[in-house]
């Protein structure tokens, strides 16, 4: 990837835009102009002038630099105000390589979207005085537990071909049903799951295609227990969500729920909470599967019950077997008596 010639800025990477070969655009002000100059013309042209625009190389542009100066361009968005999400995130390890925390629910872990300051990536980057942090893989928003960064560029690529070769085993767990919802088979555990999944860039849930199953994830039962009632039971249409029938969503016995493990050995957007849906055992507070709910603000008191317990890998500097766990716990779990 082409090095960006401006340094990270309060944690946040500068913005790379391509230039068009050609057009009806004279100099690359006029293409930002027609690009952005309908939300801060004047924005665009105080930039140019003050040489906050550059080129490769950092070579700084003015009005008149023509289009076809540069391929690439890098600027500094102008960032919003963001409302602090209330989490914070727990630090679990850090040397001269690795940094792993426990990141906790509804936080992203990089920029996008209306969250860019509010990112486990731009928050540690800024708390460490860190800007080369860069993860070696994602963790859903909703998703909270283990998440390893690497903060030295030049022992990074050992890192990141373990997670391309797939030498790196994930633990995950969950809260949901304890038994399949209605229509559903009842499930042998331990079971694997096997399927072909895919998620388009435009819509926004994964799905299940027919075709080479390229999708796997390993499910165990550890422990069942008694939930709240449907009425504790967090927003509408939650209680089949949990994989639970209808007249039991609608009625005041405690739900039986279940803890299980989840060993994906695959890593496709959303697979754990397609599998389990899959199976009729939705995940508790799952907004998305089996079905998708209408959109709400977040509730922070009712958190998706999917953590990253814990990642194991040969440790490519120190040729030793490591593995780091998550501190964190489901909320679902903790609160319902055994």
């Amino acid at each position: 990837m082409m090095q960006s010639p401006l340094p990270v800025r309060d944690g946040v990477n500068a913005t790379r835009l391509r230039l068009p070969d050609e057009g009806p655009w004279d100099t690359a002000m006029d293409y930002m102009m027609h690009r952005w100059g309908h939300i801060d013309p004047q924005g665009i042209e105080d930039r140019f002038d003050a040489g906050e625009i550059v080129g490769e190389g950092g070579a700084p542009l003015d009005r008149a630099t023509k289009l076809d100066d540069h391929t690439f361009i890098w600027y500094y968005r102008t960032l919003p105000p963001e409302t602090r999400i209330p989490v914070d995130i727990s630090i679990l390890y850090q040397d001269e390589h690795l940094l792993v925390v426990d990141k906790p629910h509804f936080l992203p872990t990089t920029p996008g979207g209306t969250y860019i300051q509010e990112s486990a990536l731009v928050r540690l980057r800024n708390q460490l005085n860190l800007p080369d942090l860069i993860p070696m893989h994602r963790l859903d928003r909703m998703t909270a537990g283990v998440l390893l960064l690497s903060t030295n560029p030049e022992t990074r690529g050992k890192y990141q071909v373990l997670f391309e070769k797939r030498q790196v085993q994930k633990e995950y767990e969950c809260v949901s049903a304890a038994e399949p919802a209605a229509g559903y088979p009842a499930v042998d555990f331990p079971v694997v799951v096997r399927n072909r999944m895919t998620k388009s860039r435009s819509y926004l849930l994964a799905e299940v295609i027919d075709g080479e199953p390229n999708a796997e994830t390993r499910i165990e039962r550890l422990e069942t227990f008694d939930g709240g009632t449907p009425a504790d039971a967090p927003g509408a249409g939650a209680g089949l969500a949990a994989g639970l029938t209808p007249a039991a969503a609608g009625s005041e016995k405690p739900r039986r729920l279940a803890r299980y493990r989840l060993e994906p050995h695959s890593g496709k957007t959303h697979q754990l909470r397609v599998h389990m849906a899959s199976l009729g055992l939705g995940i508790v507070n799952d907004a998305f599967y089996p079905d998708l709910l209408d959109k709400a603000p977040d509730d922070y008191t009712k958190p998706l019950q999917l953590l990253a317990r814990g990642i194991r890998l040969v440790d490519p500097i120190s040729k030793q077997p490591v593995e780091y766990r998550s501190n964190l716990e489901l909320s679902e779990a903790l609160q319902t008596p055994r």
